[in-house]
């Protein structure tokens, strides 16, 4: 994940009108598409110059790593030019237009995994490659959850993983000392340890010694997401919508409110501008941090504050974003793509990616190389266990049903709590708006 995926998390205005439209119009699209599968590495002349484009959002990490510039020295015909949004929402907006005009795709597609059920479902898979059957791509190389994610009932693999997010907590050394509070990550993680409520409790904490104008946590929306995320039942259960029921909500929707009542949330939209300078300008001292968040945090924060942060375990594991690689069929270099994404989606490649922005592999084989489990993060915390706490979370993940309404949930109920945090709305009026919203429009 990553900017936005987190963003890559889902954070889509979307006009919602338009999945209708996709899902009739690909049901046709998946008809007619490509069904090349052959997986060589080289185009039918390999010596033919060809150009792979790869659709993203964020970072994924492969240009900060040198990755596309290892793979085109291994294949010198091979152009890759990488099509970077920055928000996931406009992204997947993009791709779901192009889906139904059945043009305009990426050789490669990255999808989100707030998106990935809608990916794999009978109306989207048709257009995209079974990776399973690629030369170089082993199921049992993945984290079995991860895999699954990216498959559809009847087996087909069209995602192949490239990260997970486990989640952890960054946090201010600096501005820990100043309220009073511990400042070693074994320490801190001990703070909150098997409740999310307690992380609450260490906010009116810091809050009560807190300077002016500094608050424990950038934004009530980041606890809410952590809480439904480290829960097995989301927003569906059995394939069908069941966020009104679900205790993971209510308790997430309950805890982002006392932190907002007790002053200890700055309110931020998270991946705003406004959110980005709030790291510049060190006015919270928390942000729940997925494994992607650290290259937001080394980005916004700026040099002046390298050294500042440092990272403790989450209250529970969970996993907040991660994304996938997907082949669309209806590609003019099919095989040449899947040969990509084979690669970088190898372990090697993973842990360079890993050690570059802090995206956590979901090939577990490269939790054994050097450099990740054992990883320290330079800029966040020099002698945090950095690879160990991410590494140690992605194992304890437990799978949970995400549904093909996942993405558009986690951004309205995002929205329902900034109407507290920013238009003072009460608990009870956000709430209803919210389950309102979602029953007229993602229904």
């Amino acid at each position: 994940m990553r900017t936005s995926r987190a963003t890559r998390t889902t954070r889509s205005r979307r006009a919602v009108v338009l999945v209708t439209t996709v899902l009739s119009a690909t049901a046709l699209l998946a008809t007619g598409c490509s069904s090349s599968g052959s997986g060589s590495s080289e185009a039918a002349d390999p010596n033919e110059k060809i150009t792979l484009t790869v659709g993203d959002f964020g970072t994924f990490g492969f240009k900060e790593a040198g990755l596309f510039d290892a793979y085109t020295a291994l294949h010198p015909n091979i152009t890759i030019k990488e099509n970077t949004t920055t928000q996931e929402a406009d992204y997947w907006t993009a791709v779901q237009t192009h889906l139904a005009a059945g043009s305009g795709l990426d050789d490669v597609q990255a999808l989100e995994v707030g998106r990935i059920a809608l990916a794999t479902s009978d109306a989207l898979s048709g257009s995209f490659q079974d990776l399973s059957k690629a030369p170089g791509i082993k199921k049992d190389d993945y984290l079995p959850w991860k895999w699954q994610q990216g498959t559809t009932a009847g087996g087909k693999t069209i995602g192949l993983g490239t990260d997970v997010g486990p989640m952890a907590v960054c946090y201010r050394q600096d501005l820990f000392q100043a309220a009073g509070l511990p400042s070693d990550p074994a320490a801190v993680s001990a703070l909150w340890a098997g409740d999310w409520a307690k992380y609450v409790e260490v906010g009116k904490q810091f809050q009560a010694k807190a300077a002016k104008g500094t608050f424990f946590m950038d934004s009530a929306t980041g606890l809410f997401n952590a809480t439904v995320s480290s829960s097995t039942e989301q927003y569906y259960k059995n394939g069908k919508l069941n966020y009104k029921d679900s205790a993971s909500v209510k308790t997430a929707w309950d805890l982002a409110m006392k932190a907002d009542a007790a002053g200890t949330s700055q309110g931020l939209k998270e991946f705003d501008p406004t959110w980005q300078t709030a790291f510049t300008q060190s006015t919270f001292a928390t942000t729940i941090c997925p494994s992607w968040q650290q290259a937001n945090i080394e980005k916004y924060s700026g040099p002046a504050n390298a050294g500042k942060w440092n990272v403790a375990q989450a209250p529970a594991a969970g996993n907040w974003g991660g994304s996938f690689l997907a082949v669309p069929s209806s590609g003019k270099h099919v095989a040449a793509a899947q040969d990509l994404v084979a690669w970088l989606s190898a372990p090697e490649q993973q842990a360079k990616v890993f050690q570059k922005v802090g995206n956590i592999p979901s090939n577990q084989n490269a939790y054994a190389l050097p450099g990740v489990t054992d990883f320290k993060n330079p800029y966040i915390g020099p002698n945090a266990p950095t690879g160990q706490i991410f590494s140690t979370a992605a194992k304890a993940i437990k799978p949970a049903e995400t549904g093909v309404k996942a993405g558009d949930l986690q951004t309205a109920f995002s929205n329902g709590i900034l109407l507290v945090e920013q238009n003072g709305k009460s608990a009870g009026d956000a709430w209803n708006e919210t389950v309102k919203q979602i029953d007229s429009t993602i229904q």
